[in-house]
């Protein structure tokens, strides 16, 4: 149930019937060979697929994020930490206001996880609301299934390789990524940050097969569609 294939009224009424909704968060960040959308896209479309059978409505992704590390690479767009939250907070309330009181934010970006700490202030003034944080490529099931498959995945790697963030035209290496010099990279400026990683593929091979990938898929779908109906206090 997309948010923008409802009107207000839709709106309003769903939000009498179930007070659930979801908000996908991505980010405009390198990945490599793949879309710098990619964050964006992923969790939008796992936020969708896991809410579909539930009857649940997702509003449109928000698609930038804080990542002040790839800022050297050109397409990156990071948002400053004071701005991301004062939206989230703005964006908390119009979801309470709508007679919203179970959110859940379904992360596509590591980088967004800060914001957890606001989402946890905002609960103690709307203390009738209840917010959740899932970081659908970190699920635990997720993570076991990439692992059984490959462990060396990583950001811009295979495990980001899904039909849906490749560009048309655009050939993937056929290698393994070594891994490194993680210390090094933490300590440095997003100018040496992009010296270290070179394409940003952090490590591993740049992609599997379709078969893998769409397994793993239907795991992470699974995942998020019990964080989302499951757990609430």
């Amino acid at each position: 149930m997309r948010i923008a294939e409802m009107n207000w009224m839709q709106v309003e009424a769903q939000a009498k019937r179930d007070d659930r909704c979801i908000l996908p968060l991505g980010c405009v960040e390198q990945h490599a060979y793949l879309s710098l959308a990619t964050d964006a896209i992923l969790a939008e479309k796992v936020a969708n697929d896991a809410a579909e059978p539930l009857g649940l409505p997702v509003f449109p992704v928000l698609a930038y994020g804080m990542t002040p590390s790839f800022a050297a690479y050109p397409g990156t767009v990071s948002v400053r930490m004071s701005t991301y939250v004062a939206l989230i907070e703005d964006m908390l309330e119009g979801f309470y206001r709508s007679g919203f009181r179970r959110i859940v934010l379904v992360n596509g970006h590591g980088g967004n996880n800060p914001v957890m700490t606001f989402c946890t202030e905002w609960m103690g003034k709307r203390t009738d609301a209840s917010v959740k944080l899932h970081d659908w490529w970190n699920g635990p099931r997720f993570q076991a299934a990439v692992k059984a498959v490959d462990p060396a995945a990583s950001h811009a790697s295979w495990m980001e390789n899904f039909p849906w963030t490749r560009l048309e035209g655009v050939a993937m290496p056929d290698a393994v990524k070594e891994p490194f010099d993680r210390p090094l990279y933490l300590a440095s400026s997003p100018a040496k940050k992009r010296e270290i990683l070179g394409d940003g593929n952090f490590w591993g091979r740049y992609q599997r097969s379709d078969n893998e990938m769409l397994s793993l898929w239907q795991i992470g779908v699974e995942e998020t569609r019990a964080v989302i109906a499951e757990g609430w206090p």
